[in-house]
Formats: C-alpha cells, structure tokens, sequence
C-alpha cells in the first residue's frame, strides 16, 4: 500500500505532528508559545512606541513642550527595543535546541510506525520510497512547525496589534498591506505544488542512488565490488541518478524563479501605493508627523518581516511541503492489528496454548503485491502439536513464502492460516509471533558482545529489557550455545560470552558457520512453542549439518518444528516431508513414503545422493 494515495490536510498535518512534538518534548514546546507571544508584543509595541516619541521630539523643537517631556517615550523606547533583542536572543537559542531534540523525536516515531506497518508493505517498492520521504520529512517537520508557532503566536499576534495600530490611522493602510502580501502567497503555493511533484520524483531516483553508494563503499558490499571490479559501473549509476535528480531540481527551481521575480514586482507596487497614502494623509492633517514618521520609518521593518514570513519561512516549507505530507501520510499509513484475543498472562502461558494446538493452513494463497501469478496456490496443510515437518522444494518452489505465511509474517491473500486455532488476521503481530521462534538463511549478523546477539532474541520475554549477561544469568545463554554446537571456551571466543563480534568496535570477526551457529543459538533461547529453521545451515557443510539437525530434532522433542532445507538427506529427521512446487504443495508424507511413491522427491533425492556416492 502506497501512502501517496492518501490526502494530506493542511489542518490534520499541523494537529499530528503538533500532538507528536508536544508530547515528545512539551516544557520547551510551551515555553516556546510563550516566549513567540512575549517576542511578538514587543516587536508591535515598537510602532507606537516610535510615533509617541516622534511626536514628543516635534513638539520639543517647535517649542510646544519641554526637551525633559521626551525622555520619558525614549524610555520607553529604549526599553521595547532591548525586550526584543533579549526575547530574539530566547527565541533563537529554543528553536536550535527544538531542531535538534525533534529530529531524535519524530525519528522515534517512524521507528514505532514501521514495526506496526503490515510486514508485507516491505515487498512494495512504493512502500519503500514511502520510508525514504518520509525520512526526508523529518529534517523540515520541525521548521514546519516552528513557521506554524510563529504564524499564530507571534506573526499573527504582531500583524494584529500593527494592523489595529494602522487602522486607527488611516483605514486604507490595513488594506493597503494585502497588495504587499497576496503576491508573495501566490508565489509560495506556486512553489509548494512544484516542489511536491519534485518531491514525488525524487524520492524512487534517491533510494537508488543510496543503494549504489552502499555498493560501492558499504562493508558488505565492497570486497565483491572491487575484486570483481564493479566499482566503475556502481559509480556510473550513481552520477546517472545524482544528475537526474539535479536536472529535475533545477527545472523546477528555474521555473519558480521567474514567477517569484514577478510577484516581487507587485509587491514593491504596494510598497509605493503605501508610500504615497501615508504623505497624503500627513499632507491633509489626517496624521500627525511622528505617526508618518513612524509608519515611514517602520515600513522598511514591516516589508523585511513579511518578506521573511512568506519568501524564507512560507517558502522554505512549501519547497518541502511535499516531504512534509509524505511524512504525514506514512504515519497514517494502516496498521496491521489483530481484532482477535490477546495474551493477558505470561508469555510462557501464550507459548504452551499456542504449541499445543498447531499450525494450519486452509486453502490458503499468497500474491505479492505487483505479481501477476500467486507464489502460493491454495495449500492446505496440518502441522500437529510436537511435530517435526520439512519443507523442500526446488528454487521458487514457494518455500519461504510458505513459512512467512505460517509465521504469520504475512497474510494469505485467499484462505486461511491458523496459529494455536486462530486466524492470523485476527491475530495481533505480537500475538502470532507470541510462540514462534526462527532462524533465516539471511540471518543478522549484529555488531554487538557474543552474549548480546544470542539474548537479543529472549529480551521480550524478560520485560525489563535488561541484559541476562549482565546480570549474571547466563545458564539459558549456555544451553542455547549447547544447543547450536557452539564452543564458547574455543579462541574464537576469548572474552566468552563478553566477546564483542565486531573489528569496528575492537572485536573478533566469525567466519560464516560460526556466525550461522550464532543465530541458532539465538533462536534456540527465545521461549517458544514453535521453531522455524529456514535453510540456516547453508555455511555448514553437510555432515555437520545432518549433526546440528539431529541434535535439533532431539531438542525439540515434545514442541513443533518446521525445517526448510534444500538439502534433502536433511530432511529425513523429520516426522513428515512436504513438497512444494510453483507454489502448489504437490505431496506429502514421511521419507520411505515419498521414495516408495517415486515423483518429484525420490528424482530430487536420487540427483542429490549422486554428490556424495563415489564412482
């Protein structure tokens, strides 16, 4: 699902991210109001503040009242003017510190977002670019929200005061301001919708051009790039998509810059209208000379204030305006949540309720989204209470579709999937995946202490998030390292579980079967009522893989496992063997059975022992 399809109201993105920040940092967002109120009455008593002391100078000089008169307005003056540069001061060093705590604010908040988000969105490439704006949003959300803070509590509550101060002069000047401010809002909402379709452009061609940075430079990338010399090519890509984006900003940039010249030239035809108001109005009596000469002297102050609130403020936004609704969109996005029961006891209760009542499938098919066929074709499958099922199957057979789907990770398109006897779309995410553990083929490899990356997979289950390594539990850690084969007290390892699995952070690197072992080992300690191997071993040679896989099957007698491998001698460990091919489960049974029936396993098993049998 692609976020920009939603609407994005100007009101509901100023009430969201307002609520965000307000409750992500509210003492220096209040003090802030504040401080914007206290800044802008300041800066409006300026104005009267002139015309009284102007018209106390004039009426010094032609003798009306003593010089001693006057130096009671200049106090006043003198102190409106120092208010305000201590209120600027106040002002500015707030919004430095709001920028910078906002950032560690709203990036918290897309974190949360994308957990919540469906887990099939990830396979959407306009999910993906979704992300990329709005990660771009959050670098102008709080600009954003700083131009609303100053619109209405000190834009608006300065235009207000001054706008009350000219209409007691001379009506017309109030609407003579308009001719100065419609031009330049033109101009702003001309800037928002090119800067939004730029921003719809962009964010495809910025995501490619990050990944051909990685490749070129990222640690997991670069020894293959440059060995197989494809750093020339990867660069080459990324000054394809660099200049496109520069083309494209230019373009519009350029466009935006002769409209704006032009609306410029409108304003300054409001500027000279003002002008000659305020010397016939003086000329007619209708003023006195310290209020044209206050106006006069102040309309240098008036213009560079609201050229500072529509051209830099108003059209900085709607530059990346575009950013700010993709932002807005993406926290708006559905969430994936289960209407079903949810676990009010222990996670240990939820693993056992789960575990004792299986995994099934029901007709159930799967479409990714933007393919034209189903990876999965109506499979109907029972795994029991304490089994021990393996899945093989060909490349694309439909595999690791079908192990997402009985995890819960995704739902079927058509059908139904069935965890501890109900549906997974009734099911909360944290819910189904309540009594599942698993290890992946594309396991992570996290840079963090050996004791760390195994535990990482148990701190749900503890609540308080604290480390079982540093506090002295480390009996569970030891097992779950027994379990996986790892030998702790090898070289390999010479802080033991302290062992930082980092050279970035002055650690040991693994090679790849310690590394695999790691993340057996780190689903073996998550409490769980159902394990999911997906092709784990694929470092592993085959002996020592038929080994972890035996003593897997052995501790995980009473609990229900689910194993896909490619490597068929493996999958005789299991109570039964399923076979998928394009999508569709086409048998099922335990091995003698399959090799006595002949078909798609005995050749794939025949063609596999063939590697292992001498001539």
């Amino acid at each position: 699902m692609s976020a920009r399809k939603d609407n994005a109201p100007f009101l509901r993105m100023v009430a969201t991210f307002s609520g965000i920040a307000f409750r992500g940092m509210p003492v220096a967002m209040w003090i802030n109001v504040i401080m914007s109120f206290a800044h802008s009455t300041s800066w409006a008593l300026l104005l009267p503040a002139q015309q009284v002391l102007f018209d106390a100078v004039a009426d010094a000089v032609t003798a009306r009242a003593t010089l001693v008169v006057t130096l009671l307005p200049l106090a006043v003056f003198l102190g409106a003017n120092l208010l305000t540069q201590i209120f600027n001061g106040v002002a500015n060093f707030l919004a430095g510190m709001m920028f910078e705590k906002s950032a560690g604010v709203f990036s918290h908040i897309i974190h949360q977002k994308a957990a919540r988000v469906d887990p099939i969105c990830f396979e959407d490439p306009a999910h993906l670019d979704d992300i990329n704006k709005a990660r771009e949003g959050i670098a102008n959300v709080m600009q954003f929200l700083f131009l609303v803070l100053l619109g209405f509590a000190f834009y608006g509550l300065f235009f207000a005061i001054v706008g009350a101060y000219l209409y007691t002069l001379k009506p017309m000047l109030v609407w003579s301001l308009l001719i100065i401010f419609i031009p330049m809002a033109l101009m702003q909402a001309i800037r928002s919708a090119t800067f939004s379709k730029l921003e719809d452009m962009a964010a495809p061609a910025r995501r490619k051009m990050e990944y051909y940075e990685k490749c070129v430079s990222d640690r997991e990338f670069f020894k293959e790039t440059r060995l197989l010399g494809g750093v020339k090519y990867f660069t080459g890509l990324y000054k394809d998509s660099l200049l496109l984006l520069n083309r494209k900003t230019w373009q519009a940039e350029s466009r935006t810059t002769l409209i704006e010249l032009g609306m410029r030239a409108l304003t300054m035809v409001g500027y000279v209208i003002i002008l000659i108001m305020l010397v016939s109005a003086l000329i007619a009596g209708e003023i006195t000379v310290g209020a044209f000469a206050a106006v006069f002297g102040s309309l240098g102050m008036l213009f560079s204030i609201m050229e500072e609130v529509v051209c830099r403020h108003v059209g900085e936004m709607s530059k990346n305006f575009g950013k700010l609704k993709n932002l807005y969109r993406f926290l708006n996005l559905p969430e994936r949540v289960g209407s079903g029961r949810q676990s009010q006891g222990p996670l240990r209760d939820t693993v056992d309720h789960l575990a004792a009542h299986g995994v099934s499938l029901k007709a159930a098919s799967f479409r990714y989204p933007g393919a034209e066929r189903d990876a999965l074709e109506r499979v109907s499958l029972d795994i029991l209470p304490g089994e021990t099922i393996a899945i093989v199957g060909e490349n694309g057979s439909g595999k690791s579709t079908l192990v997402r789907l009985l995890c819960g990770l995704y739902l079927p398109t058509e059908g139904d999937v069935q965890i501890g006897g109900a549906s997974t779309r009734a099911l909360s995410p944290a819910m189904a995946f309540a009594s599942l553990s698993g290890v992946f083929q594309k396991f992570q490899r996290y840079k963090m202490t050996l004791g760390e990356n195994i535990e990482l997979s148990g701190r749900e289950a503890q609540g308080d998030g604290k480390s079982q390594v540093a506090s002295g539990g480390r009996s569970a850690l030891q097992d779950a390292a027994h379990k996986a084969d790892l030998d702790i007290a090898s070289d390999s390892f010479p802080e033991g579980f302290d062992t930082m699995l980092a050279r970035e952070f002055d650690g040991v690197d693994l090679s790849g079967g310690q590394w695999q072992r790691v993340a057996i080992a780190r689903g073996f300690y998550r409490a769980h009522g159902v394990i999911v191997l997906d092709e784990p071993t694929a470092a592993i040679d085959p002996i020592e893989e038929t080994r972890v896989y035996e003593s897997f099957a052995q501790m995980s007698s009473g609990k229900t496992a689910i194993i896909v491998t490619h490597r068929l001698g493996s999958a005789r460990i299991a109570d039964r063997i399923a076979v998928m091919d394009k999508g569709r489960l086409i048998d099922i049974g335990t091995h003698d059975q399959l090799m006595e029936r002949g078909g798609v396993y005995a050749d794939m098993y025949a063609a596999q022992a063939k590697w292992y049998v001498k001539d």
